[in-house]
């Protein structure tokens, strides 16, 4: 085996569990929400149903505003030092939860959680294009997304057991903890660059570096970030993740209050119900990622799954709540279809894109991703108060993700000459082969 090959393999056992946990840990504390505003926070704050679905989307204002500063700061800087304290602040703001005495309380600290997450995502993507090239870029991206439904299927368990046993508040203190102690494992783990890590040789690190800086060669340049994120290409992807993010978290956020009310269910159960779909989004994910880097393709590993889940949505609403169960496996297919773009999904802007601004405009789609977010958790969590069934909620869904997937089919993009050819170059696929 040479030494590229040897890299590929080490790489991805040593960077991507810690990336996989520093994401899932991030991801537990913004999607717990949904858990608590299902059993009891209500009635113990006094949330009114309009409140409460504000309350649900709050985090996501926050996270739309600071995300393009934190990607600058992680390609200029350091997204090691930029995690290290998201985490600790991201941490303490959920512990803190537990604790608010008011619903005024609880605005501040779902809206501060939003901003101290909102670098968490941008900043990682940067990193992985560090270390990783064209051809592992969607499964690397995969990995590091993993943490967003395979954190949802254990703590939807978790946290119906949490509540049942303890309260909302114990959750909350309980799962903030993690976080903060996790900081303090990656500042001792992370490194920037392959430049820095102690664990490649020199020659291992050159190699590394040649491969990544081949993949420049050929690509239009773009002086700055204001060229970049005035690209078509950026305004369509932006466009497109904020109709699809409108659908993944409206579902993320609501789904337990969904469930608990169709079918009467207790939150124990809900639990259980809620975390079906997320594994069948691990698998899906895992999947397409995969083919997507066996072909090269990203655009048609896309939209697919994104018409997919908008079909299911539709047959949803078709099917009322008098056809629980039957409703129920189309929301487990929308869940597991809405996920499975991902990978691909974010290794197309280092395509189109120099690495002296791919960072930034991965945030600025991202930070288009948190505003559809925004207005997919409220208008869900409003038109639930409001109409007392999740129809409507299935209907804007839907029709979102159906926007997204045709705004994917628009998007006209081929790799450079100089990426096929350091693609045809690197023995990498032995990544796989764990």
């Amino acid at each position: 085996m040479n030494a590229t090959s040897s890299i590929a393999t080490r790489r991805w056992w040593y960077i991507m569990p810690i990336v996989f946990i520093t994401y899932s840990l991030a991801y537990l504390d913004r999607a717990n929400y949904g858990f608590a505003a299902a059993s009891g926070m209500a009635d113990d704050l006094a949330i009114t149903p309009a409140m409460s679905s504000l309350l649900g989307a709050l985090f996501f204002l926050g996270y739309f505003f600071f995300q393009v500063p934190g990607a600058i700061y992680a390609e200029k800087r350091s997204v090691k030092k930029l995690i290290f304290w998201s985490l600790i602040l991201w941490g303490g703001c959920a512990t803190l939860t537990g604790v608010i005495p008011n619903v005024q309380a609880l605005i501040a600290i779902r809206f501060l959680l939003g901003v101290v997450e909102a670098a968490v995502m941008p900043a990682m993507l940067v990193y992985l294009c560090h270390w990783f090239t064209r051809a592992e870029r969607s499964r690397a991206n995969t990995f590091l997304i993993l943490g967003n439904p395979a954190t949802i299927l254990w703590m939807s368990v978790v946290s119906g057991y949490l509540i049942h046993t303890l309260n909302w508040r114990w959750m909350f203190i309980i799962e903030g903890f993690p976080a903060i102690i996790w900081a303090f494992i990656w500042w001792r783990l992370a490194d920037d660059r392959p430049a820095q890590a102690k664990w490649l040789s020199t020659q291992e690190k050159q190699d590394l570096e040649s491969a990544l800086q081949a993949e420049q060669v050929g690509m239009k340049p773009v002086k700055n970030y204001r060229e970049a994120f005035r690209s078509p290409k950026v305004i369509l992807l932006s466009a497109q993740y904020f109709c699809w993010s409108i659908g993944v978290y409206g579902f993320v956020i609501w789904l337990p209050s969904i469930l608990k009310q169709a079918a009467q269910l207790d939150i124990v159960e809900a639990g259980w119900l809620s975390a079906l779909p997320y594994l069948m989004a691990v698998l899906a994910m895992l999947a397409v990622s995969w083919m997507s880097d066996k072909t090269l393709n990203r655009k048609h590993f896309v939209w697919p799954p994104l018409l997919i889940a908008a079909l299911a949505f539709a047959g949803s609403f078709m099917l009322g709540t008098q056809h629980f169960w039957w409703s129920y496996t189309l929301l487990v297919i929308a869940g597991a279809c809405m996920y499975a773009p991902y990978g691909p999904f974010f290794a197309i802007v280092p395509e189109i894109l120099p690495s002296n601004v791919a960072g930034g405009a991965m945030a600025l789609i991202n930070s288009m991703g948190a505003l559809g977010s925004f207005v997919g958790s409220y208008i869900v969590g409003y038109l639930n108060g409001v109409t007392g069934t999740p129809a409507a909620s299935y209907v804007f869904m839907g029709s979102a993700l159906f926007v997204s997937a045709v705004l994917t089919m628009l998007l006209r993009y081929a790799p450079t000459a100089s990426q096929e050819t350091a693609r045809n170059a690197q023995p990498m696929r032995t990544a796989t082969s764990h």
